[in-house]
């Protein structure tokens, strides 16, 4: 799968460690090692597929929500403590950063509170750069209702974050929240939507999926500060590829 969208135009590649954690395994009846190999693992794959491409390699850090199978990432506000969200990214980032990524992409991220515990557990891995993605609903705020520029000074407080942006959001709410981030930091921007399709934690992606049309792709790459734009869930190889296109045109 990371062979197809390095053939597709993609420059970066993110490791499919989003919903791996100890916690989650061990729910499932597996042993907690075995997330430990898994998250490891999906790095190696993802570097395999980037050698002689020249794209990097990015260890995806998913929500605490993703584990929980309900919807979470999409709501955030899960009634935990700061500091168990502390040390529940930090045992997950341990080990996705011993497998040398060359960045962390921090992503899906639904409210202010993960963001700041995330922070926290950042500081201790000083020497690689990462990017912070929000989950958003609409075009101001994300999805736990805060506006974004909150969500963006928390994430702005860590010396190692070099970009911040939005993932797993609808299409038609990136242009207008990137504007918003733009205006208020001069990190470099991210953005991958996915296909503008709903979530339901019982049946699954539901509604007629959507594409980011090329117009909407060259204005955001028009925005003060755009760096990065890619895709997120249903977003596929022939969708980067045309992404790729039209950047490049």
């Amino acid at each position: 799968m990371h062979s197809a969208y390095v053939a597709a135009g993609a420059r970066v590649l993110i490791s499919a460690s989003y919903q791996v954690s100890r916690d989650g395994f061990v729910a499932q009846g597996l042993r907690a090692d075995a997330a430990d190999s898994a998250l490891r693992a999906s790095v190696q794959l993802a570097r395999a597929a980037a050698l002689g491409s020249g794209a990097l390699v990015a260890a995806s850090v998913g929500p605490y929500g993703a584990i929980l199978h309900d919807g979470s990432e999409y709501r955030g506000r899960y009634g935990v403590t700061h500091d168990h969200l502390v040390d529940f990214h930090a045992e997950r980032l341990e080990v996705l950063v011993d497998a040398d990524p060359d960045l962390l992409a921090v992503e899906t991220i639904p409210d202010v509170d993960e963001v700041s515990a995330l922070v926290e557990a950042l500081a201790a891995f000083p020497a690689i750069p990462a990017w912070i993605c929000f989950s958003c609903r609409d075009e101001e705020t994300t999805c736990a209702g805060q506006p974004v520029e909150e969500a963006l000074a928390v994430a702005a407080e860590s010396p190692t974050v070099l970009a911040v942006g939005v993932n797993c959001t609808a299409p038609e709410h990136v242009g207008r929240l990137l504007s918003r981030l733009s205006a208020a930091t001069a990190l470099a921007l991210v953005a991958y939507p996915n296909s503008g399709r709903s979530w339901d934690p019982v049946t699954g992606w539901s509604g007629e999926g959507r594409q980011a049309r090329d117009d909407l792709v060259r204005s955001w790459a028009a925005i003060d500060g755009v760096r990065l734009i890619g895709g997120c869930c249903g977003v596929g190889p022939e969708s980067i590829a045309r992404i790729s296109a039209t950047l490049s045109a």
